[in-house]
């Protein structure tokens, strides 16, 4: 078993293992039935250590280390993978696979496939819950038995994400030669004097949002190019602003304009150029996962208003990333 490296470096970027990903904010596309696009990144979330709130956090924290982040409820994001190293990464949410939904944690897989590979995938925004088809991850409280975890396994007792990167074994993998993404410096924030320990009624978990054209790729390099024993983990707790004010003492950033009022200004969406790509067969227990529209339209007596279907007025295309070749010259 080898060290198991996490770090937060400038611009909120998490490094697990050799693997740089960001968590970004991102417009909450509407769940009425349809397949969006991309939508934009909006900035990072603010990323910290729990170690260095240990006085702070809630019970239960300490023991399970890593980092926390804020989010609103309701609140959507996605996975950036960074970097030009290829790795395979394990993505959990309340410890229930994103791409399998089995347990995360377990044993790498390849069918039914319970990880995706930095460097193939550039990015994850949801649970892998249809052909070529993601839903979008949206942030709910915990306890009220709408998220993935509380869904797939009956209970909510972890909530958050949970990373696990395996590096390849030795002469497996070459990386490829991509072009570094920026990482812009940001001062890190020391945390605020020590008072009380928080409540823990703020914890919040990723439930199912609507649903996004987005293929998670097949490995191509075989499950048995990665080392089990060269593997780093994190656990990234979820709060709401009130929590995560309580312990930092700042104030949680704004949440993000709406999905209609971005669509209302004509800017732009994203698609892919990976029409002939393979994509992984979608996995059946996720795929019977109900979004949060779902479950307050048939369980709750006071569901909020759906949200307004939108038409996209600008998609943009974007290329994958591909090594360039030097030539005689």
């Amino acid at each position: 078993m080898t060290k198991n490296e996490v770090k937060i470096l400038p611009g909120n970027v998490l490094e697990v293992g050799d693997v740089r990903l960001t968590f970004q904010r991102t417009l909450r596309i509407p769940d009425d039935g349809r397949a969006y696009p991309l939508p934009p990144g909006l900035g990072a979330f603010p990323l910290r250590r729990v170690d260095d709130y240990a006085s702070r956090v809630p019970d239960g924290w300490s023991e399970r280390g890593g980092v926390f982040l804020p989010m609103y409820q309701r609140e959507a994001m996605w996975l950036s993978f960074a970097g030009n190293r290829t790795r395979a990464l394990q993505i959990g949410v309340g410890k229930v696979c994103a791409v399998s939904g089995g347990v995360f944690g377990a044993d790498l897989r390849a069918q039914p496939q319970n990880y995706v590979v930095t460097g193939t995938q550039p990015w994850l925004d949801g649970i892998a819950a249809g052909k070529g088809t993601i839903r979008q991850f949206v942030a709910m409280p915990l306890g009220l038995g709408v998220s993935v975890e509380g869904q797939v396994t009956g209970d909510e007792r972890f909530g958050g994400i949970q990373l696990r990167s395996f590096r390849p074994k030795p002469g497996r993998v070459v990386d490829p030669q991509l072009m570094r993404s920026a990482i812009l410096g940001a001062p890190h924030v020391a945390p605020g004097a020590p008072t009380a320990r928080c409540r823990s009624g703020g914890a919040m978990g990723l439930a199912a949002g609507g649903r996004m054209k987005q293929k998670v790729y097949p490995d191509p390099h075989g499950v048995d190019a990665w080392d089990p024993d060269a593997t780093s983990r994190v656990f990234v707790h979820l709060v709401n602003s009130e929590l995560w004010r309580e312990i930092t003492g700042e104030e949680a950033p704004p949440t993000p304009v709406t999905a209609k009022s971005y669509a209302q200004a004509g800017l732009p969406w994203f698609e892919l150029y990976d029409e002939h790509a393979a994509t992984i067969d979608p996995s059946s227990t996720l795929a019977a996962v109900k979004s949060v529209s779902e479950l307050e339209a048939t369980e709750s007596a006071h569901p909020l208003r759906r949200d307004a279907s939108i038409t996209p007025s600008f998609v943009r295309k974007l290329a994958r990333v591909l090594g360039v070749r030097d030539g005689d010259w």
